[in-house]
């Protein structure tokens, strides 16, 4: 094993930084003198799709159930088409002035520091890496409840029912945390194509397989289910139904959110052409196949067991049989949430990685790699890196087992994330970047949007919160089975 220094390393990617700016770029480096970006229209939309069609899916039916058939396909079309308006906006802000050859912006924050500055960066920052570090947690719980339930289901089968298959959940949720702790050490997102690749056709799968009970659950039950306004008072209280309500906002949030790393997400794709360009081709290819998605999964889930929905589809057990099938389906969920969890994670790893560098630049344990020989080829090993990458797992991992509410947890992330994240920030720097008058009529339409989804986000963060206090009142942490 060989360690290398950092300043001889500097010294070489200052020279080629200054060789490839002053060439515009070569063979081998952009020009940013980094290695050419190789992403493409396809590997964008793999990364966006593993990022959205994630374990929000599998609450969808659930949030149709409270809304009911007229509001909850609106709701589902709503928040589509705000994603992709919004995230457009967003992908203009990847270079500062000319969207061909303009100053990049690697992450999100460096956007929002180039367009609007100031204590709004710091807020954007603190919004964006919270709201990361919790989809880390929805992802933990969402992957251990889908390994209890191939455990569940098999348990149920071999005993016909009669074993109710009680459960912890420590275990799994451990396993799963070691899992990440391995797969965090993959450098950054430019060597996680392969995993989005992998976990969006886990997301298929198990998406697809939710899609098809549902339609048998439907052809077996010889009619559709479901009311056009939702759950009836009665099933619940009055004020049960508001908050459901509400929190059913969040879900559907949380499973189209996304731009808090689209920058990131952009800054793999190749140029030419401009990288707006493909990253829009690229939303609009994830959204309307993730939306129509949704609407097959969420319709038809509700359509086979109406006010009885269960918050997972795939592991609430409205569905017992096949048993093998809803194995396979449980164990593609955990397949693409371990690939989700590293591209959800991998712009906080950065940052932080990137701050200590830039705090401790004489610090061997910082900034030194070792070399690790892996066959034909090396594996850089950071010792920083490796350390905090597996306490920040441990920590989502502990976290998970003191709070394993999946609807809750999902919806109250979908709720703090999606009005700062997906509308308030694109919409500002789109404002600053365009400038765009003030009192304008586009001006007034774009602060229109932004204050409703303020408003829908307030809400679904207030129904998330009564789930959460609601659920507390029954747990006892690290001891409840399921």
């Amino acid at each position: 094993m060989v360690e290398n220094g950092s300043s001889k390393n500097h010294h070489q990617a200052f020279e080629v930084t200054i060789d490839a700016v002053q060439q515009g770029g070569s063979k081998c480096f952009d020009d940013d003198g980094r290695l050419k970006r190789t992403g493409t229209l396809w590997t964008a939309s793999a990364h966006i799709i593993t990022a959205v069609i994630g374990s929000g899916v599998l609450s969808l039916a659930w949030a149709i159930a409270q809304l009911g058939w007229i509001a909850g396909p609106a709701v589902m079309i709503l928040f589509s088409f705000v994603t992709y308006y919004t995230s457009c906006l967003l992908s203009e802000c990847y270079r500062s002035g000319d969207q061909d050859a303009g100053k990049r912006n690697y992450t999100y924050t460096d956007a929002v520091r180039s367009y609007l500055g100031g204590f709004k960066v710091k807020v954007c920052g603190w919004v964006q890496y919270l709201n990361l570090f919790g989809v880390a947690i929805g992802y933990t719980i969402a992957a251990c409840i889908s390994m209890m339930a191939v455990k569940r289901s098999n348990c149920l089968h071999s005993s016909g029912g009669k074993d109710p298959c009680h459960m912890n959940s420590n275990y799994y949720m451990i396993a799963f945390g070691i899992v990440e702790i391995i797969f965090s050490q993959i450098p950054d997102f430019h060597e996680l194509w392969w995993l989005s690749i992998l976990a969006a056709v886990m997301s298929f799968t198990y998406s697809i397989i939710g899609l098809g009970l549902g339609v048998g659950k439907v052809i077996e039950n010889g009619g559709v289910s479901g009311s056009l306004t939702g759950i009836t008072v009665g099933t619940v209280t009055q004020t049960q139904k508001i908050w459901r309500s509400f929190q059913a906002l969040g879900n559907i949030a949380f499973a189209y959110s996304y731009s808090m790393i689209l920058i990131e997400i952009q800054d793999t794709i190749k140029s030419p052409p401009s990288e707006s360009k493909t990253m829009k081709k690229a939303t609009l290819v994830s959204v309307i196949v993730t939306t129509v998605f949704y609407m097959l999964c969420g319709c038809f889930g509700y359509a086979a067991f109406g006010d009885d929905s269960p918050g997972n589809l795939l592991t609430g057990f409205g569905f017992y049989n096949p048993f093998w099938l809803l194995d396979i389906a449980n164990v593609a969920i955990v397949a693409h949430l371990i690939g989700a969890y590293q591209v959800y994670c991998q712009p906080l790893f950065s940052y932080v990685e990137k701050t200590a560098a830039e705090k401790f630049p004489n610090s061997g344990f910082v900034t030194k790699d070792i070399e690790v020989p892996l066959g034909s080829k090396t594996f850089k090993l950071n010792r920083f890196r490796m350390v905090w990458r597996t306490m920040f797992v441990i920590a989502t991992t502990l976290i998970s087992m003191l709070l394993p509410f999946f609807n809750d947890i999902v919806g109250l992330i979908g709720a703090v994330g999606f009005w700062p994240l997906t509308v308030y920030f694109p919409v500002e720097m789109y404002i600053a970047q365009k400038k765009i008058p003030k009192w304008s009529t586009k001006w007034i339409c774009l602060h229109m949007l932004s204050a409703a989804c303020l408003i829908i986000s307030l809400a679904a963060a207030a129904g998330s919160i009564a789930g959460v206090i609601d659920d507390l009142a029954s747990y006892k942490p690290f001891q409840t089975s399921y």
